[in-house]
């Protein structure tokens, strides 16, 4: 029996709903409940950095739990490093174009500065 066979019949005997959330597609991670209509502000910082650049956004209204959830999930689908500080999000790396885009999925107003 190889690996396949063992994970097959592992499937088999779960139950229906467990699989489906095995299979489903990751969901967007929506903007928290408390999001005003605030305009965040993205843009480039090379600053203290050894000449490397930084994607920063700020302009938060919401709170710094909410500001570190959505760093995470900004780091998660952009496959990068940063940190989430001060009501301000790090963005490893130049990711501005990829940064507006996923925070207006998120549904935040955004402009690249």
């Amino acid at each position: 029996m190889d690996w396949k066979d063992s994970l097959a019949s592992l499937m088999a005997d779960m139950p229906e709903d467990e699989t489906a959330a095995i299979h489903a597609e990751p969901a967007e991670t929506p903007a928290p409940e408390s999001v005003e209509k605030a305009r965040l502000d993205i843009l480039l910082d090379k600053k203290g950095r050894k000449g490397k650049a930084a994607t920063i956004v700020c302009g938060f209204t919401i709170g710094d739990e909410a500001v570190e959830e959505v760093a995470a999930s900004l780091k998660k689908r952009l496959g990068t490093g940063g940190s989430a500080r001060g009501g301000e999000i790090l963005i490893q790396g130049d990711k501005r174009p990829q940064v507006e885009a996923a925070l207006r999925a998120m549904g935040f107003k955004c402009r690249v500065i």
